[in-house]
């Protein structure tokens, strides 16, 4: 999965920041998906690379997330800010395994009281 967010990383446009980032998810019927960051000369409507591999997701057929790998420019290791691990959740759930520097972690632990679809009911 690293090998394949390295190639979405190398898709990334980020000509503002020069930090190109790309993501790579297995998904629970087998398939593999990613997507990179997208910036814009107007900060605050960048995308983030898991926005990217959410809408591959549900492009190609949905499912739920099972692993999840993301890579900076140098191939090393990240982790997902916040508003990306809530997006995760959506789509992953607790059970969501990423591969973090410290090794891989379920999402629940870097995610900890994640707000879901249960809080919603009436």
């Amino acid at each position: 999965m690293r090998a394949v967010a390295r190639d979405a990383m190398s898709h990334a446009y980020a000509p503002y920041s020069g930090y190109p980032v790309g993501v790579a998810a297995l998904v629970d019927d087998g398939r593999t998906v990613s997507g990179c960051n997208v910036e814009n000369a107007s900060y605050g409507i960048g995308l983030c690379a898991e926005c990217g591999l959410v809408s591959e997701l549900q492009r190609t057929g949905g499912g739920r997330l099972t692993h999840f790998t993301c890579v900076d420019g140098s191939g090393e290791i990240l982790v997902p800010c916040g508003r990306c691990r809530q997006l995760l959740y959506e789509f992953g759930g607790p059970g969501l395994l990423l591969e973090t520097p410290a090794g891989i972690l379920p999402l629940s632990e870097m995610l900890p009281q994640a707000f879901g679809p249960q809080h919603l009911t009436k």
